[in-house]
């Protein structure tokens, strides 16, 4: 982790944008790694979710192994996987591999929620409700088959054995903020939607942090929403296909991203419904100077140690071109931060 530099990082769902093939989509988030890696992105993260056509990243770990494959220096890895879908056996074993093929380079990033509906939850662990509950002991599970002394152990991930993995936890209340400060782990909170208990987690991650072998002090990422173009009214634009994408969570008429158009009255109304309009608060949209100042504000208020960018646009060159944006912003705001310093 970079000294005094506020780290910046992708996370991405491979949203299918509507008329494109699932094959386009996985094409294009390499697209968006490699010009990640161009423009000093940290790492690429793609989240699991299961039962929703508009997303591409429910086979997590083999979609990193992809996007692994064909880019040299960024990390990849999850953001995170949803462990209680899991046997922490398998993911040891899965993540131990991309881990030995791909040295330095692949994160896991953990979550308790399911990444879907409660039925496709039962589909995929009949005792979802359980594992989620027991959380705290199958990370304890998973980081055993990644020590070097389980190998004396009659159930072992042979191939994870003393293979360099770092965990991380992800949160998007407080139960998570606990568990990662206890673990003395670093802690992601999902800002980019779950905006309501952002600095409670924050300080409570922050209060009760215990040092451990890969921490000696609290390191917090947080997401947000970026969406930035040339101005603010066409960035305004842009972001018409995240509302739209929104609005299909809360109508449960889920659908591919669609088009950008006109931002409208109707539209800007569903903007400030309240649960929309919370659930969009940390969303910084606009042009250039106008996202920078966003993002100075919310790091002045968080102290955040990496941000992670979401950039849910329908064009895949509007989203590169976003990202770039963003890359640019960071290495502005560290430039200014080291002249004050120096």
């Amino acid at each position: 982790m970079k000294k005094n530099q506020t780290l910046y990082s992708i996370l991405d769902l491979a949203l299918v944008s509507q008329g494109q093939t699932t094959q386009q989509t996985y094409h294009n988030a390499l697209k968006i790694a490699q010009a990640a890696e161009d423009n000093g992105y940290e790492r690429y993260w793609l989240a699991e979710h299961h039962n929703a056509p508009n997303i591409g990243s429910s086979a997590t770990s083999i979609l990193i192994g992809y996007l692994a494959e064909n880019t040299n220096t960024l990390r990849i890895g999850s953001g995170g996987i949803m462990l209680p879908n899991h046997s922490p056996l398998i993911i040891a074993e899965q993540f131990g591999t991309l881990a030995s093929l791909y040295p330095n380079r692949i994160d896991l990033g953990l979550g308790r929620a399911p990444g879907t509906d409660r039925e496709t939850a039962q589909a995929i662990r009949s005792d979802f409700m359980q594992a989620a509950h027991s959380f705290p002991a199958e990370l304890e599970k998973l980081e055993t088959y990644f020590k070097k002394e389980n190998a004396r152990s009659k159930v072992r991930a042979t191939v994870a054995e003393g293979v360099d993995v770092p965990l991380y936890i992800l949160g998007s209340s407080t139960d998570s903020a606990h568990l990662a400060a206890a673990k003395g782990l670093p802690y992601a909170f999902a800002s980019h939607f779950a905006t309501t208990h952002l600095f409670d987690a924050l300080k409570i991650y922050r209060e009760e942090f215990k040092p451990s072998e890969v921490l000696d002090k609290p390191y917090v990422m947080a997401g947000v929403n970026v969406i930035i173009a040339d101005t603010d009214e066409e960035a305004q634009a842009l972001s018409t296909s995240l509302i739209k994408m929104i609005l299909g969570i809360f109508t449960g008429k889920r659908d591919f991203v669609q088009p950008p158009v006109e931002m409208d009255d109707d539209l800007q109304q569903v903007m400030q419904h309240p649960q929309i309009h919370q659930m969009l608060k940390y969303s910084f949209i606009g042009s250039k100077e106008t996202v920078k100042e966003q993002v100075k504000d919310f790091l002045k208020q968080t102290n955040a140690d990496e941000l992670i960018a979401v950039c849910n646009i329908y064009d895949i060159n509007d989203k590169i071109k976003s990202y770039t944006s963003f890359a640019n912003i960071m290495k502005e705001l560290a430039a200014e931060k080291e002249a004050v310093a120096a």
